[in-house]
């Protein structure tokens, strides 16, 4: 699925890719606001508001469907991350505390932590956006990621009731709803996103029960990196 018939209004490859950009500038820009008003005005826990914003950065990767390969302007599609790792390292260091970023994207309201495993997350979207552009280790690394680590923990915390621990506190009830959430996420966007003979349910499947299990055993903050880690080296073994 590199290429599309058309462009849009005929355009020119790179005017169409940026186009396609803009949108997705649009669409990512538009939930921390979003999550700010829920936060301030209808009292959203911050830990909610939080895994909604992951969720829905994971998923900006459903334009690349509308990117079209073969021309560098592809790689634009990586833009919005590349900005918001500049934000976030402004942010991190020197944002206010009633900081719109901080209140939806932090646990405790400390901006230091917008350094930690947000910053990993767009650090990996840019990764897969280049080296695993339209792949699907790379679709389904950001698609595990998104879904299944932004469900795991807003299940987890509010009825995950049989508990364990490795590295961090974990629950049965957060594990599952991350296997459900990798596994639907993966399964769509692959068929979404990648070459129809790329697909292969069982094989998502596994890859995403290996995924929740490096989930399961990871320390908080660092799961955004093995995670992503996981799935793109389980997708090539497998």
């Amino acid at each position: 699925m590199d290429t599309l018939p058309v462009t849009f209004f005929s355009l020119p490859v790179v005017w169409h890719n940026a186009l396609v950009t803009l949108l997705t500038f649009v669409y990512v820009f538009s939930v921390p606001p979003l999550m700010d008003y829920l936060v301030t005005n209808h009292n959203l826990p911050r830990d909610i508001s939080r895994k909604i914003t992951h969720i829905c950065a994971g998923s900006a990767i459903m334009f690349l469907p509308l990117y079209i390969g073969g021309d560098w302007s592809h790689f634009l599609n990586i833009t919005v991350f590349a900005v918001w790792t500049v934000l976030l390292i402004q942010k991190g260091l020197f944002a206010a505390d009633d900081d719109q970023a901080v209140k939806t994207m932090t646990r405790t309201g400390n901006k230091a932590e917008l350094l930690k495993g947000t910053l990993y997350f767009v650090l990996v979207a840019m990764i897969c956006g280049t080296l695993y552009y339209k792949q699907p280790a790379g679709v389904m690394a950001m698609a595990m990621l998104g879904w299944g680590d932004g469900l795991a923990p807003i299940i987890g915390t509010r009825y995950g009731k049989i508990k364990y621990h490795i590295l961090s506190d974990k629950s049965v009830e957060g594990s599952l709803a991350f296997l459900v959430g990798s596994v639907c996420a993966g399964l769509f966007f692959v068929h979404l996103i990648c070459a129809p003979e790329s697909f292969d349910a069982t094989k998502i499947i596994i890859i995403a029960l290996i995924a929740t299990i490096v989930e399961g055993v990871s320390p908080k903050e660092v799961d955004n990196l093995t995670i992503p880690v996981a799935v793109i080296a389980a997708s090539y073994i497998l």
